[in-house]
Parts: structure tokens; C-alpha cells; sequence
């Protein structure tokens, strides 16, 4: 018996993934919640396998879960879920210490496959990410730290990202759970961090970055 803790702040994405898990036999989900904070206690808990976690929570973000969950409960695995591109966290999920990265439009059977591989030791990370991953190791680095973006905190790169997509400060903050002035501070460090001026050049070069990781 396989024991999972799932850890999403959609109620219905939640309901759905755990369904979709107990339609197997194995696979049981030992516990849920809405937010890192919750979801470590739950973890505590129940000691489960396997935990399910979404990037984009309230409050602490789902990588930043990951990695508090490699300090206080070595022996649990993680996988992470995310409507998030692949190709813009998927190498970030795994060097925080998850063993796998699924999209959320994916069907439940890729979910089932990932947690299959994950608990038999694999990682699990589409084709195209598991090459890019091959690639960086063979030239003797890994591909994120080629980028400038390293320097960036878990939820800048959301913040990033997100506006590199087109949303505004006050849209962000919704889909992060984030107050407008914690968007804004953010913002400011990112500036402040790549060296950018003004919120134009913000602006455009979140886009260019997107557009180029989307092309890679």
C-alpha cells in the first residue's frame, strides 16, 4: 500500500487527483490540505510515501514544501504538480529535492505513471525536460545555472514569470494568494537583482525570457 498526502489549495483540483489516485487498489490518500504550512503538519502526522504537491500555494510556496519536507522527513518523496510551463520549473522542482514534475492538464493516468515511477526510485520529468536534464549533466553543469535567473527566489521566478506573461501586479497577487504591496516588494527585488531600471525593462524582459524558455 502505497500512502499519499495531497497538498493543492483548489478544492476540486484536490478532490479530482485524489480520486483519480484511489481508483487504484495501492494507492491510498492518507491525508490532505490547503497549504504548505498545513500540509507539513499533515506530513508529521501520517509519515506518509509519497507527497503531491502543488507549486502555487498561499503563504509558503510548494517548492519551498519540498525542501522542508528533505529536512524534517528524509525518507518521504515528493512530486510536484503545477499549471506552470514544464520547461520553466520542472529542473527547479528537482534540485529542490522533488522526484518528479507533472503538468496539471495531464491525464490521471500520467499522474498514476509518475507516482509509479517516483515510488520505484525513478524521477519522473517528460521526455523533452529528462534530455535537457541529461544535456546539463553532460556538459558538466546543470542547465538552470547557465541562466541569470538563478539568482532568483522560488516565488520571484512565479512573480517573474507571471509577468513576462502579461499580468498585471494586482493579478498576480490573486493567483499567488499575495497582497499587491508583497507583489510590488517582490517585484522591486527582482529589479534590484537583475539590474534592471524601471518597470518597462522589467516588463520586457520577463517576456523575452519567457518566450525564449518556451522556444527551448
Amino acid at each position: 500500500m502505497i500512502r499519499i498526502v495531497v497538498v493543492d489549495d483548489h478544492p476540486l483540483m484536490r478532490k479530482g487527483l485524489v480520486m483519480s489516485l484511489e481508483a487504484d487498489s495501492d494507492l491510498v490518500v492518507c491525508g490532505q490540505a490547503s497549504s504548505a504550512e498545513d500540509g507539513i503538519g499533515v506530513v508529521e502526522a501520517q509519515n506518509p510515501d509519497l507527497v503531491i504537491v502543488d507549486i502555487s500555494l498561499p503563504g509558503m510556496s510548494g517548492l519551498e514544501m519540498v525542501k522542508q519536507i528533505q529536512a524534517i522527513r528524509p525518507g518521504v518523496k515528493t512530486l510536484v504538480v503545477s499549471r506552470h510551463d514544464e520547461s520553466l520549473y520542472a529542473e527547479r522542482a528537482i534540485r529542490a529535492g522533488a522526484k518528479g514534475y507533472v503538468m496539471k492538464l495531464e491525464a490521471p493516468d500520467v499522474m498514476i505513471k509518475a507516482v509509479r515511477k517516483v515510488m520505484n526510485g525513478g524521477i519522473y520529468v517528460s521526455d523533452e525536460i529528462n534530455e535537457r536534464l541529461l544535456l546539463g549533466m553532460a556538459s558538466g553543469h546543470e542547465t538552470l545555472a547557465q541562466s541569470p535567473l538563478e539568482i532568483l527566489s522560488d516565488r520571484e521566478l512565479e512573480v517573474f514569470e507571471l509577468t513576462g506573461r502579461g499580468f498585471g501586479t494586482r493579478d498576480i497577487a490573486e493567483k499567488l494568494h499575495l497582497s499587491v504591496k508583497t507583489v510590488e516588494s517582490y517585484r522591486a527585488r527582482i529589479k534590484i537583482k537583475l539590474n534592471l531600471g524601471s518597470a518597462a525593462e522589467l516588463m520586457q524582459h520577463a517576456v523575452q525570457w519567457v518566450e525564449g524558455e518556451k522556444a527551448n
